[in-house]
């Protein structure tokens, strides 16, 4: 009986003992495996352009710029820290390859950090800004954490806007300069009136754009629809459907 006994447990051990390797090898139900490597083609600058795509879901790496527009007007004059700014993607973003990474209707939320009020000499103001929602149609809600792509990661008015600005000073006190030297030529000498002309318009321009130079730069405008560049300093994924 005892040898029968010891015999039955060597038996079960050595089973138990091969069926190990095999349980060990299993393959874990959804195991999130790496497929393949795909591509955004959204800016030719940006850091990263690579989309890990996996068995559960594609995973957005760090490093790559997206595009978003803005869901509704800004004024940095009218705003301050804390301000929640919305956003939408233009159109469904997918990959080089064909995957569909956000779909259209895709919503951004942002939340302005501080605002960098416009300074003398012509400096103008900056908008400290960071992406940190993606609430895709199905209201799924994603985590993400993007900078505007820019220099300084700040948004502000472009190098158009200031000449604009400056042209504008400029034209008006040269107005105002012209209108003053025809003035002065012709209380005693109406034929000197082209004279006024000559004298007011190049000191009137002068000061215009001298005062635009030292004055306080522009405040940061965006029209509904203006599309911003962003920079993902952080991977997140979207979920296989």
């Amino acid at each position: 009986m005892f040898k029968k006994t010891l015999s039955l447990i060597c038996i079960l051990s050595i089973f138990g003992i091969n069926m190990m390797p095999a349980i060990a090898g299993c393959p874990v139900q959804n195991e999130d495996k790496v497929i393949c490597t795909e591509h955004l083609n959204v800016h030719k600058n940006a850091p990263c352009n690579e989309v890990t795509i996996k068995t559960t879901k594609k995973t957005v790496e760090q490093g790559n710029v997206l595009l978003f527009k803005f869901d509704e007007k800004f004024y940095s004059k009218c705003n301050q820290a804390g301000t929640i700014v919305h956003f939408t993607v233009p159109e469904a973003l997918y990959t080089t390859e064909g995957t569909l990474i956000l779909p259209c209707g895709t919503k951004i939320i942002a939340e302005v950090t501080q605002i960098e009020k416009p300074k003398w000499f012509n400096k103008n103001a900056r908008v400290n800004l960071i992406f940190r929602k993606i609430l895709l149609p199905d209201n799924t809600c994603i985590d993400i954490k993007a900078r505007p792509f820019t220099k300084d990661y700040k948004l502000k008015e472009g190098p158009w806007t200031t000449a604009g600005k400056l042209i504008a000073s400029t034209l008006t006190l040269g107005i105002v300069g012209a209108g003053a030297g025809v003035g002065f030529a012709f209380i005693p000498t109406p034929a000197k009136i082209g004279a006024g002309f000559a004298i007011g318009i190049p000191v009137g321009c002068g000061v215009g754009l001298a005062l635009g130079l030292i004055t306080p730069g522009c405040h940061y405008k965006a029209k509904k629809g203006e599309q911003v560049y962003a920079v993902l300093l952080e991977e997140f994924s979207v979920c296989n459907k």
